[in-house]
C-alpha cells in the first residue's frame, strides 16, 4: 500500500486541517482536467442532489445531455458526459470554464487529490502529475474541498462507499452464476432509489438516510 502510494503521490497523507499544495490560481487559462476524462467522473447521490436541485432539472432531463450511465464493477452509475472531438465535459463553457462550478461534483472538488477510505474517516493524497500547473500554492484541505457540513458529507461518503462495495461484491457473485436478470433487478433498484427518485431541495442527508434504510431492508429480504 505505502509503496503504491509513493508511486502515485507525493508520499504524504493529508487530513482536513492539513495544508496541501493544490491551489492553482483559479485554474486561469486551464481546463485540462475537464477534458478526456472518459467515464471516470462518477456521480454519487449527493452530486445528483446538488445538480438536480441547483439546475432545476430532473435526473432524467440531465441523463444523455450532461451525464451518462455506465457500468463500474457490475454496478450501473451515472458519470459526467464528455462531448465533441476534444472530449470536453458537457458543463465546460466556450471560454473553457465550468458552468456549474458551485454545483460541481465531489471528484471535481477534490482534484488533484485522491481519497483514502478508512473505517471512520477519509484521508487524502496528492496525485502525481494529475494537474499540469506547476506553481500551485498551499491551502487548507477542508477549504479546498469547499463542501458545506463537511462532517456530514464525510459520513455520507463513507456510507455510500461501503454500500457500493457490498453491492459490487454481490453483483460479482451473481454474474458468476450468469444470472443476468438478478443483476439487472439490483441495478435498477439502486439506480431508481438513489438517483432517479427526485430529492427535495433541502436536507439531503436525512433523505439519503431514509433511502439507505430502505436499501438495507430490501437487501435483507434477498
Amino acid at each position: 500500500m505505502l509503496q503504491d502510494l509513493d508511486e502515485i503521490s507525493d508520499g504524504k497523507i493529508y487530513g482536513p486541517n492539513d495544508m496541501v499544495r493544490v491551489a492553482c490560481h483559479d485554474c486561469a487559462g486551464c481546463s485540462s482536467c475537464c477534458r478526456g476524462m472518459g467515464d471516470s467522473i462518477l456521480l454519487d447521490p449527493y452530486d445528483v442532489w446538488r445538480l438536480t436541485t441547483g439546475t432545476g432539472q430532473s435526473f432524467e432531463q440531465l441523463l444523455g445531455h450532461t451525464i451518462e450511465a455506465g457500468v463500474t464493477k457490475g454496478l450501473i452509475l451515472p458519470h459526467l458526459k464528455m462531448t465533441g472531438s476534444r472530449e470536453c465535459c458537457a458543463y465546460l463553457d466556450e471560454n473553457g470554464r465550468c458552468s456549474i462550478h458551485a454545483l460541481r461534483p465531489g471528484l471535481c472538488r477534490i482534484f488533484p487529490l485522491g481519497r483514502i477510505y478508512e473505517p471512520h474517516s477519509i484521508r487524502y493524497f496528492l496525485q502525481k502529475d494529475a494537474c499540469r500547473i506547476t506553481d500551485r500554492t498551499k491551502i487548507k484541505l477542508i477549504k479546498w474541498l469547499d463542501t458545506p457540513e463537511w462532517k456530514k458529507n464525510e459520513q455520507f461518503l463513507l456510507t455510500w462507499h461501503a454500500f457500493r462495495q457490498s453491492v459490487e461484491q454481490y453483483l460479482t457473485q451473481v454474474l458468476q452464476t450468469e444470472d443476468a436478470s438478478a443483476a439487472r433487478t439490483v441495478n435498477l433498484f439502486v439506480l431508481n432509489l438513489f438517483f432517479m427518485q427526485p430529492y427535495e431541495s433541502d436536507d439531503f442527508y436525512t433523505q439519503f438516510a431514509r433511502r439507505m434504510s430502505t436499501a438495507a431492508d430490501t437487501i435483507k429480504q434477498r
